[in-house]
């Protein structure tokens, strides 16, 4: 096997960051690194935003869950709506109404990580969906939201091609 620096840099980082999770006594675990590598809006999970109605969230304010009847496919992966009036939606401007970020945490993308979400946990900014991986992390993300947004739109990219 051959030596990677870039290898064994990340593995110093995992476990000084599971070090300092441990050290400060946190009961609540910290979001994992790179669950969803290698997919966007969807990941490991069978469906897009965990099979939520992502229409909903800009007609509804809310995160509501899709029926299997309403479904379709994009960008590689498969999405649930409430009602064929949110399909047909979401069919003529996928990229009005799909999550930033291939629906990874948008504070998640601005820290480098890329981590799955809770479909509860969202804000729509400027018209456009932004997920959260839970309501603590959610919280963080609304003290400045409009700076780790840039942070994200520029980490982006280059967080996939790693």
């Amino acid at each position: 096997m051959s030596f990677s620096p870039l290898r064994s840099l990340r593995r110093l980082f995992l476990a000084t960051f599971c070090m300092a999770v441990v050290a400060t006594g946190s009961a609540h675990a910290a979001p994992p690194i790179n669950t969803l590598k290698d997919s966007l809006f969807g990941g490991h999970q069978e469906f897009a935003i965990l099979g939520y109605d992502t229409v909903a969230y800009f007609t509804d304010g809310k995160a509501v869950k899709g029926n299997p009847a309403y479904a379709t496919e994009w960008m590689g992966a498969k999405w649930l709506f409430a009602s064929q009036a949110h399909l047909d939606a979401f069919r003529a401007a996928p990229e009005k109404y799909a999550p930033q970020y291939g629906g990874y945490c948008a504070y998640g993308v601005s820290q480098d990580h890329l981590v799955k979400i809770q479909p509860d946990q969202f804000r729509i900014l400027d018209g456009k969906l932004y997920l959260n991986y839970d309501a603590d992390v959610q919280k963080k993300w609304l003290v400045d939201p409009v700076g780790f947004i840039r942070l994200a739109d520029a980490k982006f990219k280059p967080l996939l091609a790693k």
